[in-house]
């Protein structure tokens, strides 16, 4: 489908999926941890409601339509990125599956309905306010740091979107691990599945999957580490896997 393009825009493949996403050098453009997330969340497959919230340019919706047929919705608050995330959605013919919105997440509930999703997905800016030098370029602050929304607002507003027993899932900074945890048990998410990625084996770990089911039983797994290269600097199996959808061939 024919789509326009802004002049600093172009179109890339998006992993193995035969899907495209419009990407611009100007805007924040999507990274490893929105690719993780929409593997590692526990999605229905035939039918429901998933929302996934800070949707930037839609890749995480796009993504999950490959692995579900649910209706996915995406919420944006930049006007440019709800723009290209709209036309992602068009670009790769999939407007019966997925429906983005320009708005603010903490106003999210009133919006589109308490506990009216299945599953609420979130890849949130990572950085405390001020914390940091800010970048100049604006689409990047606000992708970064919790200018327009912090981690409570996040996890407020995916506790009152999902349902008793859907689930959230979130990509985050390992730092914030137990702010986290805490959050999400104040707003009755239990954490129920969480997994340490890490840049290669032996180093620390450098982000956190973490999902949980509102109203929840305790009842936590910690999954193997996700190792993302290998010693030679190669991505690893499991990372090659969720990129390009076959074994690594060495």
């Amino acid at each position: 489908m024919e789509v326009s393009l802004n002049p600093t825009e172009r179109v890339d493949d998006l992993l193995t999926h035969d899907l495209k996403i419009i990407q611009s050098r100007e805007v924040f453009s999507f990274s490893m941890d929105a690719v993780l997330l929409a593997n590692f969340v526990s999605v229905p497959i035939q039918k429901g409601r998933i929302m996934d919230l800070c949707a930037g340019n839609g890749v995480i919706p796009l993504l999950l339509s490959t692995r579900s047929k649910a209706k996915i919705e995406g919420l944006e608050i930049q006007q440019r990125l709800y723009e290209m995330a709209a036309r992602n959605v068009r670009l790769n013919r999939l407007i019966e599956q997925i429906e983005v919105f320009h708005g603010d997440l903490k106003e999210a509930p009133q919006r589109f309905g308490f506990g009216a999703y299945d599953v609420v997905t979130c890849n949130p800016p990572y950085m405390i306010g001020n914390t940091g030098e800010i970048n100049k370029n604006e689409y990047v602050a606000i992708a970064r740091h919790e200018i327009h929304c912090n981690l409570e607002d996040v996890i407020r507003a995916s506790a009152s979107l999902v349902r008793s027993g859907g689930k959230v899932a979130l990509v985050h900074r390992p730092s914030r691990f137990m702010e986290l945890v805490t959050l999400m048990r104040k707003y009755q998410i239990e954490p129920k599945r969480i997994r340490f990625v890490h840049p290669k084996l032996g180093s620390e770990a450098n982000m956190i999957l973490i999902e949980g089911i509102r109203n929840g039983k305790p009842d936590l797994k910690l999954l193997s580490p996700l190792i993302v290269y290998e010693e030679d600097g190669q991505y690893s199996q499991e990372i090659f896997k969720i990129y390009y959808g076959e074994e690594a061939k060495k």
